[in-house]
């Protein structure tokens, strides 16, 4: 790979740093050609990015971030990097998917400027709720005054209703 070249893909991969929502940073040595398959296949599916990087030029790359330094460990022997770019939970949730396979570590993950340790990756980014998810828990929580608004309004005329009925059981008994 040439000068121009290296330049370039330093480019690209700061663009997708630049644009993504969060990033995963995988080993993936040990595994088969039908594992990695399978794990590209399935990123493809949920709209993440995935794809095998230099160390030297992912810190390039990244050379102006802050977080830098904490992905000193991340950046050691094989690595992948998977960009999620419309759910921040996408590639962790692909990745809980294949725990299974004991060959694919996760060595770190980045989620709005902060650096996160593998574990952290599938146990909190992995837990994270999808877009549609939270949409809908984003409804439920604009809706509930609303709804409780309704309920209360409700309230004086069945307990009306209550104390006329009431009133007419006495009468009959």
């Amino acid at each position: 790979m040439d000068r121009a070249q290296k330049d370039q893909a330093v480019q690209e991969l700061r663009g997708r740093f630049d644009r993504m929502t969060s990033a995963v940073f995988l080993d993936f040595t040990g595994m088969t050609v039908e594992q990695v398959t399978k794990l590209r296949n399935a990123f493809r599916e949920k709209g993440v990015e995935y794809r095998v990087v230099k160390n030297t030029l992912v810190a390039k790359a990244l050379s102006e971030k802050p977080w830098l330094p904490k992905l000193d460990s991340a950046l050691a022997g094989m690595t992948g990097v998977a960009w999620s770019f419309e759910e921040p939970s996408a590639a962790a949730r692909v990745l809980k998917g294949f725990r299974d396979n004991e060959k694919l570590k996760i060595k770190a993950g980045v989620l709005d400027g902060m650096v996160l340790n593998g574990k952290a990756v599938e146990d909190q980014l992995a837990t994270l709720p999808n877009k549609d998810e939270a949409r809908s828990m984003l409804l439920a929580t604009m809706m509930a005054p609303a709804q409780t608004f309704v309920r209360l309004l409700n309230v004086p005329a069945t307990q009306f209703a209550a104390v006329l009925a009431a009133k007419q059981r006495k009468e009959e008994g």
